[in-house]
């Protein structure tokens, strides 16, 4: 699969977050998520059509942003929205009932 795209670190958004290791191109898979189901919610929970995923990688990093970098897919691919630099932060928008 070659070398990871992604590295982990303290943010300034947010606890931990998810830093890209290299320039990643706009619509590149950065990852795909490793998870548990769960019929829980709770912190590193995605719902995808009603089915829990507790996200057990270094993905379940990524921060909320507004103007988000990267999205989680249905095939629980992660795949740059645009151009992310080396060191940037990789965020996703969580939507507007997303609470801290």
């Amino acid at each position: 699969m070659g070398e990871k795209k992604f590295y982990v670190k303290e943010s300034g958004i947010h606890g931990k977050g998810l830093f890209a290791s290299c320039d990643i191109s706009a619509n590149e898979i950065i990852g795909s998520i490793k998870y548990n189901p769960t019929e829980e919610d709770g912190p590193y929970v995605l719902w995808i059509e009603d089915q829990g995923i507790l996200v057990d990688c270094d993905l379940k990093y990524i921060n909320h942003d507004a103007s988000p970098n990267a999205c989680y897919c249905d095939d629980l691919n992660v795949i740059a929205l645009k151009d992310i630099k080396a060191n940037d932060e990789i965020t996703h928008d969580y939507g507007e009932e997303w609470i801290e």
